[in-house]
């Protein structure tokens, strides 16, 4: 078949290595893609919330299915339009996928059907807003309310943070209309995970694990970033943790989807703190993460062309996803000034020099008119190890990444350091 992936960061990238490994596949092509994608695919210059030229492409480029890999075409309706023209892609349709695309709508739907969450009010009223703050213990978690790229979020750990959180959010329009609301939460304490289930909105298969690092600075230190790196299996995972969180946060959710009429056929991600409680839902994504995607995906032995078409025709149950025992870090390289300003067009070097194993996924990256490949984002690659240890995994990867540079690039230097 032919497949199309929709997106143009180091996600699409490690999904298209992934769908390039298929059998079933014939050509892969990557609406907008970057500069990694364009060398095991055919790039097409479409944007990815384009989305009738998407469509376009599907019946000239005669693709037989299409992946998903951004929220905002899932939030805006992007797989109801597909499905009306009977274009098979993956990904939930947009009521489904309100679970990311409003927080209010999510703290909502897990208050609703008792799903384990942090308590939480919501306000559209600055005023309101500042004078519940003002009546609350510290720390809180403020959160815009739209998507935002994983910067919405703002730990407060007194009432000067918090009114200047809110100034920004509600006032300055930091994250755009995406502000418009926001969410004011107990700030949760323990562990954090990040899980993944598949589903074809009945069946719901067992999770996968991931942990991520938010924070741009080693220790967990500065503002909140995309991610800045991410390793699996999550080192404290059990498999009774793992068929806890499946019975009383993953297939709960599917189940009162449905049954809202919300039917949800896709990846689900849900971030999980471990608290003395139990677990906790931090956030629910309506697709693959990242940077998780780049460490899960090496290790998934399943053909995920199969486990795609399963969930588009309805019998994910019948099958068996197979994973390996081996252990997956990925450490992002970013712009210098990332997640505030940065510079692009700076090109790349050592991106030949790297171990045949190791697997570099792009994201901020494109070709100059000498046909260099230069920084065009934030975020510009993930450079992944696999290896039966996670030190030897660990290892590898920074042995590796520092024959990379690029001006001004920044990378922390405490991924899976356990």
């Amino acid at each position: 078949m032919n497949v199309l992936v929709i997106g143009s960061g180091a996600r699409e990238h490690a999904v298209t290595w992934k769908l390039s490994h298929s059998p079933r596949v014939n050509n892969i092509f990557v609406a907008p893609g970057n500069a990694g994608t364009g060398l095991i695919a055919e790039n097409l210059p479409i944007g990815t919330n384009d989305i009738e030229d998407l469509m376009q492409a599907v019946t000239r480029k005669q693709i037989d299915f299409t992946v998903v890999g951004p929220e905002i075409p899932l939030a805006r309706g992007i797989v109801d339009q597909f499905l009306a023209r009977e274009m098979p892609i993956f990904g939930p349709v947009q009521a489904a996928a309100q679970i990311e695309a409003s927080k209010a709508f999510s703290k909502d739907f897990m208050h609703k059907y008792h799903i384990p969450s942090a308590q939480s009010r919501t306000f559209s009223s600055h005023a309101e807003a500042t004078n519940y703050i003002n009546s609350k213990n510290f720390p809180v978690v403020i959160k815009a309310d739209g998507l935002s790229q994983g910067k919405g979020v703002i730990i407060a750990s007194n009432s000067n943070e918090a009114t200047e959180a809110l100034d920004r959010i509600m006032l300055g329009k930091a994250f755009g209309n995406a502000g418009n609301s926001v969410i004011v939460e107990e700030m949760l304490t323990g562990r954090e995970l990040s899980v993944f289930s598949f589903s074809d909105s009945r069946y719901v298969s067992p999770i996968v694990t991931a942990c991520d690092y938010k924070r741009i600075y080693d220790g967990n230190r500065g503002p909140n970033t995309g991610g800045m790196g991410s390793y699996s299996p999550a080192d404290f995972y059990t498999p009774e943790l793992g068929k806890l969180i499946h019975s009383t946060i993953m297939q709960p959710v599917i189940e009162r989807l449905a049954d809202e009429g919300r039917p949800y056929k896709g990846v689900l991600y849900g971030g999980i703190m471990l608290t003395d409680e139990g677990p906790e839902v931090l956030e629910f994504n309506a697709r693959f993460g990242d940077p998780e995607t780049q460490v899960i995906l090496p290790l998934l032995k399943t053909d995920l062309v199969d486990i795609m078409s399963s969930i588009y025709n309805n019998h994910l149950g019948q099958m068996h996803i197979e994973w390996s025992n081996d252990f997956c870090v990925g450490v992002v390289m970013a712009s210098g000034g990332y997640p505030g300003n940065y510079k692009t067009g700076c090109p790349i070097s050592g991106l030949d020099d790297i171990d045949d194993d190791i697997m570099v996924f792009h994201a901020g990256t494109s070709l100059d008119n000498k046909g260099r490949t230069i920084t065009s984002g934030g975020r510009v690659l993930t450079v992944v190890a696999k290896d039966n240890s996670m030190e030897d995994a660990r290892r590898k990867v920074y042995d590796n990444i520092k024959r990379i540079s690029f001006k001004d690039c920044y990378y922390r230097k405490d991924i899976a350091l356990l």
